[in-house]
């Protein structure tokens, strides 16, 4: 064929998007912050045709199938036709595949193809169309009517294309989107979270005028002051004479109009700064009498920005909820309106079990309500923007927010922080989100991006910010984390990672401390963070810091049926989980489960709620620590002082009751107080009773709120009254067996024979290891010492008096002996007194547990404790919980995280009872100071040698353990160990109880 092209032609340059880190967009509209509910729109969310393709270059088959967008390949239930079989892949820091930046796999790079008919209506021509595709994961490619109309990447961004062009109003058009999963730009998406494919926002095309707002920039700070950016566009490129703008803001004295700033007008035209095709203006008023927005007063305000022809006409508007506030720095305090504020925190990805990485408005606002719940007030979007629904629930909630820019490079962060083929995608991807979302209150700090190192990128992307944003300050961990107090340009927050207290409280700071991920939350952990609030609200420049994370990423896994191994998808059955815990033929898939290499297993099950959202037990603790008010007695423990913790608000929202034990309620009376100030208030003295006493405060929501119904519990914070100094015996209403009056049966080994028990009371110095023991590597000295399997040797056994001594010995693996005695005295009514001392040898130097192990008989079915409850606690996280007469299924008592592990215990347990049906025998148990108590269906060792909980059998007995000392559960999965002040050591040990049957 003869060459026809001229000759001063250039042969077309040929670029694979997906292998071109210089490429960012190509054809992709700027972003923008105009938001237009009212324009004409197409909704193309749905049925599409569709092939998953082994590669991008892979021919398209004859044939196709459907499935529903937004969704993730990796998850949805369709026909393979190609046989590719992409599944969900978990890694933390590790790449799913070899190859190395900027190139991403050429032999198999999954690639979806989603094609679908858009009927556009006639009305449409002369319009200017968008092509709005809301995020698809990694590399956008858009086709309209077999015209290429543009490139996006930043898998978590909207990318907009101008399809004017290529659409035929009035008729059906075809609308093609390549996604194309692995590409250079996945080298800075190096999450810690499923990797997935797909479009997973939602997709439509709109209309608007060719003369139309190109973007909206506000600001509004708590003085009245607004001041509105507008930049205008028209269709065919050069902006028609005559347009204007205007606003309208609805205030609750009415509407107030607002005209366009002509001193601004002016001064641009005094400064050559007028463009032929770049229209800007201002809008500027000062609004009188304005309520600031923080996170415990989110009050908006509404307001309409008007583009107008040249005859006055509407030609386009832009709808915003406007909150007035401000943050600065001012030495080492972060201040919102002026005052420090504390970050009570939490990072939150998108995630859903059954959508993978698609998650509605519905599913966001029932996470930010559940947050509200518990104390939060804010969060940050790890590790990238999130849908704009999150945060404009932010701005109506009440959440401080800390946006995250969609870099990650965790695998390959020092080559890439400097490597400048990257720097425009690390530019690119800042701007893009700080431009889409500088005109939400809630964002109150910008992130760069996550594990990234730092380097010329990070200062080339912070420059732009800056220059664009100067009304918030900037935020990056890698910019400090080598030297927090090093001069840089690229983090105005010290926001280290998994800093210890003792880090944290070694001041004195220059810049404000606010700890960007803290206690780690991975199965039965969050261990000390309540020291960590104490050292928080006692040391200057501290501010708080974000909880990792919100949820566990466990996918809903299907194990019967011809679909076996894949994930249940977003068809799964409604039954097919509830309350934590997975129906029958289903497990919580973790890391590895789908057959992906390499992978991090259940280090994605580390957040606080379950994967159905669940609240794990500190959830509690969290909201107990940032409860909004403090109780304290006075020192003459007559009267009690109330305080407000708040930083804006009064106690007006709240309702209030107090409780005591068993006599009943009172209703109190909440103080008007302003933030900060005490007020002492009189104790109910018609409820004081004698003896062991706690006071609770029960506070509630006094009305309904938009995050929370009336009467939701927001804390119960108590004081000690009195306390219950009698001696074991007297408490648990035993005197001991007349001489030869009782016996106590011992079988061959010097163990107790019971009728009510199953399984002998003995000595135990093993848990199931916790997801911090295993990952911080405690677990794997506990197996080495043999904790757990102990050999136990009889030495003797004697009577002394009424009493059976049993003296025993148990071997360790190379830490020596054991010495166990345990002493068994008949109780008058047909119990026993039970007295144990273990002596631990020097070599035992950190311990799960030392206590003691029975198992009950069947029947059993119901746990009643004076204790720390209703739920689970630990020594180091029992804050969130009251203590007194508690009661609970004895099934309800455990915790399912999803590894199974130690679960279930209940700290400051002073007695129990276990009891069945109404004619069968029970037990109670008093012991001699409050100890740590479990009382499940499994024994350690079935949890131990369990990875999923689908291969837990519930036992028919109980499993109760008696805690002379335990371990308390810490952080060491990814930070801190516990504290030494809950840890088990060597030496002597010495534990009373009484078993007495009902």
């Amino acid at each position: 064929m003869q060459d026809r092209r001229p000759a001063s032609a250039e042969p077309a340059v040929p670029i694979d998007p997906w292998d071109a880190p210089e490429l960012t967009g190509w054809r992709r509209l700027p972003m923008h912050a105009v938001v237009r509910p009212d324009a004409p729109r197409v909704p193309l969310d749905g049925r599409w045709r569709f092939q998953l393709l082994p590669t991008p270059r892979t021919p398209l088959a004859g044939r196709w199938a459907e499935t529903d967008v937004p969704g993730c390949w990796t998850v949805q239930d369709f026909d393979d036709l190609h046989g590719v079989r992409d599944l969900p892949h978990y890694t933390n820091v590790t790449m799913p595949f070899p190859d190395l930046p900027p190139s991403p796999p050429a032999g198999r790079n999954p690639t979806g193809v989603y094609e679908r008919e858009a009927d556009v209506p006639a009305d449409w021509a002369g319009r200017r169309v968008v092509l709005h595709v809301g995020a698809a994961e990694s590399v956008l490619i858009a086709h309209v009517n077999g015209t290429a109309v543009g490139v996006g990447k930043d898998s978590r961004l909207a990318s907009e294309f101008d399809v004017t062009h290529a659409l035929r109003p009035g008729e059906r058009n075809t609308v093609r989107l390549t996604v194309v999963k692995w590409s250079d730009a996945t080298f800075l998406e190096d999450q810690d979270q499923w990797w997935h494919g797909g479009i997973t926002r939602s997709v439509h095309l709109y209309a608007t005028d060719p003369l139309h707002l190109a973007d909206v920039g506000i600001t509004a700070v708590p003085g009245g002051t607004l001041d509105v950016a507008v930049r205008v566009r028209g269709g065919e490129g050069v902006l028609p004479a005559g347009w204007s703008v205007s606003g309208l803001l609805c205030t609750p004295d009415g509407i107030l109009r607002l005209p366009a700033d002509e001193a601004f007008a002016r001064a641009n035209v005094a400064s050559e700064r007028v463009s032929d095709f770049l229209g800007e203006a201002r809008i500027r008023a000062v609004v009188p009498g304005v309520r600031p927005w923080t996170a415990e007063t989110p009050r908006l305000y509404d307001l309409t920005v008007r583009l107008h022809r040249a005859d006055g006409s509407v030609a386009d508007e832009s709808r915003h909820r406007v909150g007035f506030r401000s943050v600065e720095i001012s030495g080492a305090d972060l201040l919102v309106n002026g005052v420090r504020v504390y970050f009570r925190g939490v990072n939150r990805h998108d995630f859903h079990p059954l959508t993978g990485r698609v998650v509605d408005a519905e599913e966001m606002r029932a996470d930010l309500c559940l947050l509200k719940r518990h104390g939060f007030n804010a969060v940050r979007t790890a590790h990238y923007p999130p849908d704009p629904a999150l945060l404009s629930l932010a701005d109506e909630l009440g959440l401080y927010v800390v946006d995250e820019a969609d870099i990650e490079t965790h695998d390959h962060a020092h080559e890439l922080a400097d490597d400048p083929r990257y720097l425009g995608a690390f530019t690119d991807r800042v701007a893009r989100m700080v431009l889409r979302d500088r005109n939400h209150p809630s964002v109150v700090v910008w992130s760069l991006g996550n594990e990234s190192d730092y380097g010329a990128n990070h200062d080339a992307a912070a420059g732009w910010l800056r220059r664009t944003d100067p009304t918030r300050p900037v935020q990056y961990e890698g910019a400090i984390k080598d030297a927090w107090e090093q001069a840089q340009s690229a983090s105005d927050i010290i926001c280290p990672m998994y800093a210890s207290i003792e880090e944290i409280t070694a001041g004195p700071h220059s810049k404000p401390l606010i700890l960007c991920e803290y206690s780690h939350a991975m199965g039965n952990s969050n261990g000390s963070l309540a020291d960590y609030w104490r050292a928080i609200e006692s040391t200057p420049g501290l501010q708080g810091g974000f909880v990792w994370e919100f949820r566990d990423h466990g996918i809903l896994q299907r194990l019967t049926g011809e679909r076996a191994g894949r994930p249940a998808g977003p068809d799964a059955p409604a039954d097919a989980y509830a309350d934590g815990v997975t129906a029958p033929g289903y497990r919580w898939a973790y890391g590895g489960d789908f057959g992906d290499t390499p992978h991090d297993g259940a280090f994605c099950a580390d957040g606080l709620v379950l994967p159905d959202r669940t609240p794990k037990p500190a959830m509690a603790e969290h909201r107990e620590i940032a409860a909004p008010l403090r109780l304290e007695l006075t020192p003459d423990r007559r009267e009690a002082r109330i305080t407000n913790r708040q930083h804006f608000a009064g106690l007006g929202w709240l309702s209030a009751r107090w409780h005591i034990g068993d006599s009943g309620t009172a209703p109190a009376r909440l103080p008007d107080l302003a933030p900060g100030e005490s007020a002492v208030v009189p104790l109910p003295t018609s409820l004081l009773p004698h003896g062991d006493s706690h006071l609770t405060l029960r506070v509630t929501t006094a009305e309904d709120l938009p995050w929370a119904p009336r009467g939701t519990l927001v804390c119960a914070p108590q004081v000690v009254l009195a306390e219950d100094h009698r001696d074991l015996l007297t408490r648990a209403g035993a005197v001991l067996a007349a001489d030869g009056a009782g016996a106590v049966e011992l079988d061959d080994a010097g163990l107790l024979r019971h009728p009510l028990l199953t399984a002998p009371p003995v000595l135990t110095l093993w848990r199931a290891p916790t997801d911090n023991d295993e990952w911080g590597g405690i677990a794997d000295r506990w197996r080495a010492w043999g904790l757990h399997a102990l050999e136990r040797t009889l030495v003797s056994v004697g009577r002394e008096g009424a009493s059976m001594v049993v003296r025993s010995v148990y071997a360790t693996d190379g830490a020596g002996t054991v010495g166990h005695e345990q002493v068994l005295t008949p109780l008058a009514n047909g119990g026993l007194l039970v007295d144990e001392t273990a002596v631990l040898p020097d070599a035992l130097t950190d311990l799960p547990r030392v206590g003691t192990v029975f198992e009950t008989v069947a029947g059993l079915d119901t746990l009643e404790w004076f204790g720390r409850g209703p739920g689970e606690t630990y020594p180091d996280r029992c804050a969130g919980a009251t203590a007194g007469l508690h009661r609970a299924d004895v099934d309800a008592l455990f915790t399912p995280y999803l590894r199974p592990q130690e679960s279930g215990g209940r700290h400051d347990v002073r007695r129990f009872t276990l009891t069945g049906a109404a004619a069968a025998p029970g037990i109670a148990v008093h012991l001699d100071l409050p100890r740590q108590v479990s009382v499940t269906r499994h024994r350690a060792a079935d949890l131990t040698a369990a990875a999923h909980h689908d291969e837990l059998v519930p036992r028919a007995t109980c499993v109760v353990h008696l805690d002379a000392a335990h371990r308390g559960v810490g952080t060491a999965s990814c930070g801190p160990d516990t504290l030494p002040a809950y840890r088990v050591g060597p030496g002597t040990h010495r534990w009373s109880w009484t078993l007495q049957p009902l």
